[in-house]
This record gives structure tokens, C-alpha cells and sequence, in this order.
């Protein structure tokens, strides 16, 4: 548990925009250090320099997680400048939807490149120093489609179940030290998660459906998702507490059960509609 934040040093990725710029929102409001990393350059300065106008202690670094060489220029890059990290959020991810049978091999690579292996990029990076050092909490961020499944996100829920699945497991190999887990499983909230083409690289070849797809989706996130603060606030509170599930809706545990409910019925998956 970081009980005290103030004065301690976070690095959040994915920064730029969204949960990630919330959390380090949060972060600064309670005293912390904080390293903003994200692969959109001119966002990442612009929000940077407006922190700094405000008084944050921030910094910033252009990392683009799918590459294991910039996570751990970025965590060398956060250890030259503080002499330590406290709290690292791995965050960056993205949210490609529409029907498994609509995907391409190149979309499945690039996902699971961004939300797995940007995680465990960061793990490998940040958290053996972490351990050396005695102290310290990692927040990975995954989805309440890490816990359960729907039949048009099919992608999406495989690369979040992986961190879920990841966050498990780091959890129980660190118990024995003093470096906590958290795994964050929001539900809808207010962010680009589904502007994918803005991110999407081009050698990425998409269904000529999922651009009107995404932009449906981002619009009904508009409607009916929560305030990125709210979640920032329920990560400090976890970070504080040592909580390691972090839910941001109340049907989150309601629909997770499902399938352990079905498993108990000894029955095929329910039809989540």
C-alpha cells in the first residue's frame, strides 16, 4: 500500500488524454511527481505544459509501449530525473470492436501489441526496480471486458481478459514483497477508447465497417459514460488501500458472475445481450 502519496512519483502511460490524463490529474492533486507518457506527441506536451502552468511537478516522455526498448527508456528516463517510482500505471490501450469474423490478423496484432504486451512491458520494465527498492504499486488498466465477454467485442475482451489473467498472476508473485497490484475493470467512461484510426498504424488493415463502427461506439460513450475523474478517484482510493479489483459500475461483479454462475449450472455461456 502507498498510504502517503504526497511527495512520491507516478508514471502513468497513455497519458495524454482520457483515464490516464485524469489519474495523473488525481495524482498531482494529492502531491505526487508525475511522468506523462504517451505516443502522441504534440497532445503530450500541450497537456503537459498546461499541468506545469498549474503548478503539477510533471514531465513528459514519448513512449510508444508496443516497443520494449522505449518502456524501458522510459522508466530509465523517470529514475534519472527522481531517483525513484512509486506508483506506475500501465494504461495505454486501445478498443477495436466489431465481430470476430470482421477482424484481420494484422488488427489482432496490433491490439494485442498495445493492451498485452504494452502491460507486460511495463511489468518487466518498472517492476523488478520497484522490488529492489521496497516499495512501490502498479495499476494495470484493463476493462470490464476482461471479465466478461459480448459477442461484438470479441478482440477487445481476449486482449483484456490477458491482462486480467497478467494482473492475477503479477499479484500473487509480488505478495511475498512489498510492490501491490491493482487491476482497473471500467465499464463506460467518457474517453476516445474507440478512435482507433487516430492511433491505428498503417500497415493495420481493417473491415471496411469498423471506422462507422467506432464512431458509433465513441458516440455512445458520449451518452451514457461517467467522468474520467470518477475513475481517477477510485484508483487513489485503491493505490491508498491496496485494493487490487477496481470497478467502476456496479454491474461489473453482477456481469462477471455470469460465467461462474453458468459454470455452476454446468451449462454452455449465457447470451449476455
Amino acid at each position: 500500500m502507498l498510504e502517503e502519496l504526497d511527495g512520491r512519483v507516478a508514471v502513468v502511460t497513455g497519458a495524454a488524454s482520457g483515464i490516464g490524463l485524469a489519474m495523473s490529474e488525481a495524482f498531482l492533486a494529492e502531491g505526487m511527481q508525475v511522468v506523462l507518457s504517451d505516443r502522441d506527441e504534440a497532445t503530450l506536451d500541450a497537456q503537459v505544459e498546461r499541468l506545469a502552468d498549474a503548478g503539477g511537478s510533471v514531465s513528459g516522455v514519448v513512449c510508444d509501449v508496443t516497443d520494449a526498448d522505449a518502456v524501458v527508456a522510459l522508466a530509465n528516463a523517470a529514475w534519472d530525473r527522481h531517483d525513484a517510482v512509486h506508483l506506475l500505471c500501465n494504461n495505454a490501450g486501445v478498443g477495436p470492436a466489431g465481430p470476430m469474423l470482421q477482424t484481420t490478423p494484422a488488427e489482432w496484432r496490433w491490439t494485442f501489441d498495445v493492451n498485452v504486451l504494452g502491460v507486460a512491458h511495463g511489468v518487466t520494465a518498472f517492476a523488478p526496480r520497484m522490488v529492489d527498492a521496497g516499495e512501490g504499486h502498479i495499476v494495470n488498466v484493463a476493462s470490464q471486458a476482461g471479465v466478461m465477454t459480448t459477442g461484438f467485442l470479441g478482440m477487445y475482451c481476449a486482449s483484456k481478459h490477458a491482462v486480467v489473467g497478467l494482473s492475477e498472476a503479477l499479484y500473487r508473485e509480488l505478495d511475498p514483497t512489498p510492490v501491490g497490484v491493482s487491476c482497473l475493470c471500467p465499464e463506460l467512461v467518457r474517453t476516445e477508447i474507440f478512435d482507433v484510426g487516430r492511433l491505428r498504424p498503417d500497415w493495420v488493415d481493417v473491415h471496411e465497417t469498423t471506422d462507422a463502427t467506432q464512431a458509433a461506439l465513441g458516440e455512445m460513450l458520449d451518452r451514457r459514460g461517467i467522468e474520467p475523474a470518477d475513475v481517477a478517484a477510485r484508483v487513489v482510493d485503491a493505490v491508498r488501500t491496496g485494493r487490487f479489483w477496481v470497478f467502476t459500475h456496479d454491474v461489473t461483479l453482477e456481469m462477471s458472475m455470469v460465467r461462474f454462475e453458468d459454470l455452476r449450472a454446468d451449462r454452455n455461456p449465457s447470451i449476455i445481450g
